[in-house]
């Protein structure tokens, strides 16, 4: 025998509010704890649109070696002495890239004096090798 009756089956309504406010945390904890910018970003110019053979010379190809030392024409020249080559020459546009183990810090130093030159640079980012 039930002395009780059994409460009607009806649906139990979710509650939403608990679930906005636990998304609202998660989203001031994302954006408190990461960044949209790296802070030492270098914003750089990238043009690879191809060029025509035709219209000329190609541009001189320079690589940055591991040591901070550039290789242009098969020859290894210091930063100095690339500054004063490429003005010697009246070289004002230059396409760039690295060894695939050549540090930031060098790739940043010849960029820059690269810049303070008056040289146009078009760099090609290179892989580094697994040993």
């Amino acid at each position: 025998m039930q002395l009780v009756e059994p409460r009607p089956g009806r649906p139990i309504p979710i509650r939403i509010t608990p679930l906005i406010d636990v998304v609202f945390i998660l989203l001031v904890f994302f954006m408190l704890t990461s960044r949209l910018l790296p802070v030492g970003a270098l914003e750089l110019a990238n043009d690879t649109s191809d060029r025509n053979g035709a219209s000329g010379d190609p541009l001189p190809a320079l690589t940055i070696l591991s040591g901070g030392n550039v290789r242009w024409k098969e020859q290894t020249l210091r930063p100095d002495e690339l500054a004063a080559a490429l003005d010697r020459q009246g070289i004002g546009e230059v396409n760039l890239s690295t060894e695939g183990n050549t540090q930031l810090s060098s790739f940043t130093r010849i960029l820059s004096l690269l810049d303070q030159q008056g040289v146009t640079t078009h760099w090609k980012r290179t892989e580094p090798k697994q040993p």
